[in-house]
């Protein structure tokens, strides 16, 4: 190998060298976008499951205060029945219960103060649905900018391998469509609808 040889191959393995750090650089940050959608999609995956529990909970004591209500008021629906046949000790005394059975009725279909009425529990089971359902459409995209972050490293990493300078170029594009998904994922993640 004559001198000229050796000096040309060693400014080629000098320019090669510099390339692949510029690769190993972009592969360091589009690891770093992953760890962040990662994180980013545990979180809302967590806060889609820790929600989807709270709005069972809520619609099951739905349901409890739904029979409770329905069995007192059958309850007084049969009292009322009886008044007629009833005396008149018996007839205030059946009222009596009759009317506290009504109260409790009502007060099973709405109790403000407490938050523990079927309107009030349905409201709050309702509100606990659409928090499950934004928390999942953001971890949806946070999944899908995950997924392009992991493409973009592999072909970066197939850039080294094979010099294709192109693989570099597709895996920053892909590495910007997941920032996109991140993004929207963070800050409005029902402006794309994902269907999975």
């Amino acid at each position: 190998m004559s001198a000229h040889e050796s000096m040309e191959h060693a400014e080629h393995a000098e320019h090669a060298s510099g390339e692949n750090k510029k690769i190993a650089l972009l592969i360091a940050v589009i690891a770093l976008f992953l760890a962040l959608s990662e994180t980013l999609g545990k979180g809302a995956q967590t806060e889609s499951i820790s929600k989807n529990v709270e709005a069972s909970n809520l619609w099951a004591f739905f349901q409890a205060k739904s029979i409770r209500r329905t069995v007192v008021q059958t309850a007084a629906d049969q009292g009322k029945l009886g008044l007629g046949a009833a005396g008149d000790a018996a007839k205030a005394a059946l009222q009596k219960q009759i009317d506290e059975w009504q109260k409790t009725a009502a007060r099973y279909r709405s109790e403000p103060e407490t938050g523990e009425g079927t309107e009030q529990l349905a409201e709050r089971a309702k509100h606990a649905e659409e928090e499950r359902d934004h928390a999942t459409a953001k971890y949806h995209h946070f999944e899908l900018a995950s997924a392009a972050f992991q493409i973009g490293i592999v072909l970066a990493s197939a850039t080294i391998i094979t010099g294709m300078i192109a693989l570099a170029w597709i895996s920053g594009l892909l590495a910007l469509a997941g920032l996109a998904f991140t993004a929207l994922g963070i800050f409005a993640p029902h402006a794309l609808h994902l269907a999975l």
